[in-house]
């Protein structure tokens, strides 16, 4: 009798047990969403190439966890023309300059749950009616080479050997030629993003110094 008491009273404890971890697994919920990283970001031009990459970690409770969740959340931008959202948690500029908030949103347990904010500046050329990003880049134009000659684009005159600096709008393309003069010949470039014969092509988004080579 005693053995047949103590069976049923086992039984019922690990049914309780059981029941306990099956209603704890069912209740499990989540708290909030941070969305990383959670600072400022900046792009130089309107150029959807670009692309930041967050990370969305899913707060949990019953029991305590915290989850990568990047694929799971849906992802949006409070600004598509500005910031556009082209994967999960990639943001990329789109077709404006500007800023725009980028955040994370998960349904669960009956309820939206909706992360912090992410905050993208996006700059660009004064034709679009940008603000450049603080000081204004500067390109630098040295030389190489015992030669002489002249490097020209948009607003660039620059002649051999004397280095020049030019203040210019982030997010500029700006194309530039080297043209050797007198017995000279052009020994090529560097520092250029692309670069073909005589030809320099580059994006201004920081600083840069390219060297033309006239032999």
């Amino acid at each position: 009798m005693i053995r047949k008491y103590f069976g049923i009273v086992a039984v019922a404890i690990i049914g309780a047990m059981l029941l306990n971890v099956s209603s704890c697994a069912r209740s499990r919920k989540l708290e909030s969403i941070t969305i990383q990283p959670s600072g400022q970001a900046w792009f130089g031009a309107v150029d959807p190439s670009l692309y930041f990459q967050y990370k969305a970690l899913g707060n949990y409770i019953h029991p305590p966890s915290t989850l990568d969740i990047t694929s799971q959340v849906t992802w949006q931008s409070n600004n598509p023309q500005v910031i556009q959202i082209t994967g999960p948690g990639v943001a990329s500029p789109n077709t404006n300059c500007g800023v725009a908030q980028v955040f994370a949103e998960m349904h669960d347990s009956g309820s939206d749950v909706v992360s912090n904010y992410a905050q993208i500046t996006v700059y660009g050329p004064a034709s679009l009616g940008c603000t450049p990003a603080g000081a204004a880049p500067v390109l630098t134009i040295n030389f190489a080479g015992s030669g002489t000659g002249t490097v020209t684009g948009a607003g660039v005159s620059c002649t051999a050997p004397t280095a020049c600096t030019y203040s210019l709008t982030a997010g500029t393309t700006l194309n530039l030629t080297a043209t050797p003069t007198g017995a000279s010949t052009f020994g090529g470039w560097s520092g250029c993003s692309s670069s073909t014969g005589s030809a320099c092509s580059l994006t201004i988004e920081n600083n840069v110094t390219v060297t033309a080579t006239f032999n």
